[in-house]
Parts: structure tokens; sequence; C-alpha cells
């Protein structure tokens, strides 16, 4: 029987919440999370994002099956979370460079070969942060949320945490992408490989995204969340609201603006701060 049935006997209720054999499946799914061999979300044979309910079913399990133990105090503080939850101990063979300076990387979260993570920053349970990606000062890579590789999470940007429902897409940001300091991406909102958001942009499923270069209004549904084409270059816009009262108060809500796709302009900019974060290792 493979985890993926053990954990979804225990969620409806075919394991006895009791059973001795529970913590040993959440420890397994815990340890498989932090070693890359499970995902919340991945991509299939054609490329598609496929959701595993069955990783966020276990992941809520451990919070209902646990208790809340000290995890260590300071002079200001005492540390409190579940009990298998604790703080991921990163060392030389990880090839992680956790700067010094109060991030902390949570137990079931994977983070690959290469990454750089600033002070302070978090990445919750069952993120996914591939290789050589920066996670930068004050961001946080919230839970089930999956980074690819060579992304850049710029100073204070939120990538926000999806756990329930179970069957909701995380948010994800593919391959080479930019997000800007003080981004905020939420609701399984997708940015595609190479996108680059312009600093204090708030994306969320209902957040419509407005494409100069097509002529195009893109909109999330709950059902796909809200997808920012790849190589798209977003800014923060405003639109103007209907209505008497808005105009008179002149009232606008956000919105994204594509001005541009990628070019050879943009590209430079992000080598170059690869190139300045390479020669700080």
């Amino acid at each position: 029987m493979s985890l993926r049935d053990d954990i979804q006997k225990i969620w409806n209720g075919e394991i006895e919440s009791d059973d001795i054999r529970i913590q040993s499946i959440l420890t397994d799914l815990l340890d498989g999370l932090e070693r890359g061999e499970f995902r919340a979300a991945e991509r299939d044979s054609k490329g598609n994002w496929q959701v595993h309910a069955w990783v966020k079913q276990g992941i809520l399990l451990v919070f209902r099956g646990s208790t809340t133990v000290s995890m260590g105090e300071t002079s200001f503080a005492s540390f409190r979370d579940r009990a298998p939850l604790t703080p991921r101990h990163l060392d030389q063979q990880h090839n992680v460079r956790l700067v010094p300076g109060g991030s902390a990387v949570r137990r079931g979260s994977f983070v690959a070969s290469g990454v750089t993570i600033m002070p302070p920053a978090y990445i919750n349970v069952g993120a996914y942060v591939d290789s050589d990606s920066m996670i930068d000062s004050h961001a946080l890579v919230g839970s089930c949320a999956q980074i690819g590789s060579f992304v850049h999470i710029s100073a204070a940007a939120q990538i926000g945490g999806v756990l329930e429902p179970v069957g909701a897409r995380p948010v994800i940001v593919e391959d080479h992408a930019l997000v800007g300091g003080g981004c905020g991406l939420y609701e399984g909102v997708l940015v595609g490989e190479g996108a680059v958001l312009a600093s204090g942009l708030i994306l969320t499923v209902t957040t419509p995204i407005f494409d100069t270069v097509h002529d195009r209004v893109l909109r999330g549904t709950p059902e796909d969340g809200l997808i920012i084409p790849p190589g798209a270059v977003v800014v923060p816009g405003a639109r103007r609201v209907k209505g008497m009262f808005a105009e008179q108060h002149g009232l606008g809500m956000a919105c994204g603006i594509i001005v541009k796709y990628r070019d050879t302009a943009t590209d430079k900019r992000v080598r170059l701060e690869r190139l300045l974060r390479e020669s700080e290792s």
C-alpha cells in the first residue's frame, strides 16, 4: 500500500485516530516532502500543473493529530509549535546559503541545492523551492507554494500559502521568474516562466490583468486561478470604478498591466541581479 493510500485512509477515518501507525505515516510524508519526493503540486506528462490533494490532507493531519510544544526560548519570547514541525537544520550537504539573522525553514518543506535565503525569511511546511533561487529579506514562501529554479523572490514579497480546500492549487512561480519587492501572490496565482512582476504588485484570483501588448483582459477563475503568461512584464495599475459616487470621489481598483514581454533589456537586468548574487557566494 502506498503512502498516498495510507493518508487517504486516515483522512477518511478508515484508520482509527489512536492507531500507532499514524505517526510513522505522517513522519514519512514530512521526510519525503523535505527530500522533494512528494509535492503539493507538480507538472504532469503534458506540462499541466496537477494538485496532489493527498499531500495537503497529510499536512492537515499533522496539525490535527499533534500537540503544541515548546521549541526554545529567548529573553523576549517562548517559541511554540506543533510537535513534529521543528525548524529544519540545513547543513553543508544541502548546499543552501542560509544567511544568519532570523530566517526559518519549517519541517516538511523542500529547499534545493544552490538556494540563497536572506534574513529574515520564512519557508513554510509543504513549500517547494527549486535550485538556485533567491528568497530575499522579509520574504515569505507560504505553505505548499511551489517556486521554480532561478527564481528571485525579492525583499518583503509574500507568496501566500494554500492548505484548504485541499483541492485548491497553491501559488506557483515558475522557473526564471522575478517577483519584485513587496509583491503579494495569493489564492492559487500562477506566474509563468520568465515573468517579471514589478514591485508592489498584489495579485489574487479576482485581479484583472490588462495585456496592452495583445489587447486582452486576463481574468482568473476559482477552478484555474489567475495565470500570468510566461515572459510577461507586469506592473501595478488601477482602473476606474463605475458609478456616480465612485466617479465623484475618483475611486479606482487595483489591477495588473502587462506593459511588454521580456526582451533583451529585461534579460540583462535579471542577469545582472543573478551575477551580483553569485558574486556574494
